[in-house]
């Protein structure tokens, strides 16, 4: 198990110490480039890091070391409201250039609520990245289900001026879980598409989000996405950092 509480102890207290703006600090910490941020910054863990419901409390760190070793933790949620739970992503991973523009890693990610006594899982991926885009994959099996990811950043798309993101995944249920109406639902497939674009010094992210269920099959949902149904989001944000 990857533990790694006191440094989130010490992200939860540094950002709170930050004005609501920040997005990142970045130090120098011996041989370690240490960062603190509001938003992930590592670039395949990103793209695993759980969802979280708009509003709630939520940053972390990130440790690597110039031989591609990296290490740290995310929390989409500290659990500081009534209706949050405290959720800590804790990651390490391996990362290097194979030459030129063409570059590989690996890792592995720990799902966990400390204040739930089950729920937590691990993910492995891994990824290459070419010309300053990243494609990758992960596999999270745990018991009650197994799901596969695949995302893309594709960069700037030289027509439209817009960095594009993709994420799609599929998740299988060791058991059928069953809806309202007494049907099964064995497993379903969700996905999202980000837009993202800076404009005059803020971040403009606009973010479309489905799964193939609907209606009562929701009740099944617990995917990538906040929400199971379409949804479209539009976010700007403005770093002082």
């Amino acid at each position: 198990m990857i533990v790694l509480r006191p440094f989130w102890l010490l992200g939860a207290a540094l950002l709170l110490s930050l004005p609501a703006q920040a997005q990142q600090i970045q130090r120098e910490l011996g041989d370690f480039d240490f960062k603190l941020a509001t938003t992930p910054t590592r670039s395949m863990a990103e793209g695993l890091i759980s969802p979280s419901a708009v509003g709630t409390f939520h940053g972390g760190v990130d440790l690597s070391h110039a031989n591609g070793l990296y290490f740290g933790q995310y929390a989409p949620s500290m659990g500081l409201t009534k209706t949050s739970t405290l959720k800590l992503d804790n990651y390490v991973g391996y990362k290097q250039p194979l030459g030129g523009d063409l570059g590989y890693e690996v890792g592995v990610i720990h799902y966990s609520y400390p204040t739930l006594a089950a729920n937590n899982s691990y993910a492995l991926y891994g990824g290459l990245s070419l010309l300053g885009r990243r494609i990758g994959g992960a596999l999270n099996d745990k018991p009650s289900n197994r799901t596969g990811t695949l995302f893309a950043n594709l960069g700037r798309l030289p027509l439209f001026g817009v960095d594009l993101s993709v994420k799609v995944a599929h998740h299988q249920f060791s058991t059928p879980y069953t809806i309202g109406d007494g049907s099964r639902v064995d497993g379903f497939s969700d996905w999202s598409l980000k837009f993202s674009r800076p404009w005059r010094g803020v971040d403009l992210n606009l973010t479309w989000s489905n799964s193939n269920l609907s209606g009562s099959g929701c009740d099944a949902y617990s995917g990538i996405n906040t929400t199971c149904d379409s949804m479209v989001t539009l976010k700007a944000q403005r770093s002082f950092f």
